[in-house]
């Protein structure tokens, strides 16, 4: 997530130099073409260009509406979290009661934590590469990671769970394929446990394992994004709508600056590479939507909120270590 006030020039000038490129070539060929060699049917009418255009305009800006919308839905599953990780620290607290004050400070802290180690499994399986995901495959993508970096890539999640659970509980999570799922399994069986202990009453028992499914209910909303690619009909129309509509631009440009004096021929170059440039770098942002959880600059920051509700959790256990809030790294929060 980009949490400056916009991109700089340079930045967004580096991710799309590759349309630059592109709409350089496309545009200047075809006007050496017309202008040394003669070739004057190259230049077409430009009302069938114009209708492709708008076509075109109408696919990108559905693709764009549509993967925004993921990625908002993302933001919004990410909000729920926040909100019910506070009301469960609060139920732990306050229906966890015991005697013993020093054994009751280690009830909460062993499910506070444990429920760092599900934030932390959850967004470890989140940061996994799929297929349809383009961070790693797309070349502009993978220049601009050295802008920032990925915390999931930086480290193992063995490792990051030593810091909430016992070695014993990590074997096991490490053994299965659904670490986070796991997690809240062994959650709600150490909330049975209390209950079998009368350390627990039966409605607040409940209501504890109430939060457990809602839990369950949103990283099963973030799995569906996550494994669940935009429609890669919509996505491929998308690509080839726009890559036709931009071959075919300086051909009607020709054809209208041919009306002028033969030097303003020149000016098909910057117009055509101006336009196709809109358009390119549009479907460009469109795709970096469409996977919020895949690593990318736009994603939601899913390290930073898991690290803001194990600090605002911590702070309900009086902790005084808290870890330190994680910051943008060139403006940007992942």
């Amino acid at each position: 997530m980009n949490a400056s006030n916009r991109y700089k020039v340079s930045h967004f000038i580096m991710w799309s130099r590759e349309k630059i490129i592109k709409m350089l070539i496309i545009s200047t060929i075809p006007t050496l073409l017309f202008y040394f060699l003669g070739w004057k049917w190259l230049a077409i009418p430009w009302v069938p260009i114009a209708l492709l255009g708008t076509a075109t305009a109408f696919i990108s800006g559905f693709r764009n509406t549509q993967t925004y919308g993921r990625l908002w839905e993302a933001r919004q599953i990410y909000g729920s979290i926040i909100n019910n990780s506070r009301s469960f620290g609060i139920m732990v607290k306050d229906f966890i009661r015991q005697n013993n004050s020093d054994e009751e400070k280690r009830l909460h802290k062993e499910l506070f934590y444990r429920h760092f180690a599900w934030l932390t499994a959850l967004r470890f399986q989140l940061r996994e590469v799929k297929a349809w995901e383009n961070v790693k495959t797309r070349p502009y993508n993978r220049r601009y990671l050295q802008y920032y970096k990925v915390p999931e890539w930086e480290s193992e999640l063995g490792e990051e769970l030593k810091n909430y659970i016992d070695q014993n509980e990590i074997n096991f999570l490490l053994e299965k394929k659904n670490r986070a799922t796991q997690l809240i399994t062994l959650q709600s069986e150490a909330l049975r446990k209390l209950h079998e202990s009368d350390f627990v009453n039966d409605f607040n028992y409940t209501a504890l394992e109430n939060q457990l499914r809602d839990f369950y209910d949103q990283q099963g909303k973030c799995e569906r994004i996550k494994n669940f690619p935009y429609p890669r009909q919509f996505s491929t129309i998308n690509t080839y709508f726009t890559n036709l509509f931009c071959i075919l631009l300086p051909l009607g440009f020709l054809n209208e600056f041919a009306k002028l004096e033969n030097n303003y021929i020149w000016l098909t170059i910057p117009f055509s590479m101006l336009l196709g440039w809109v358009f390119l770098v549009l479907e460009q942002i469109g795709e970096s939507c469409e996977n919020p959880f895949e690593g990318g600059a736009n994603d939601v920051p899913i390290s930073q909120i898991s690290r803001m509700i194990e600090i605002d959790m911590r702070d309900m256990l009086n902790e005084k270590d808290l870890p330190q809030a994680i910051q943008p790294t060139n403006g940007l929060l992942l």
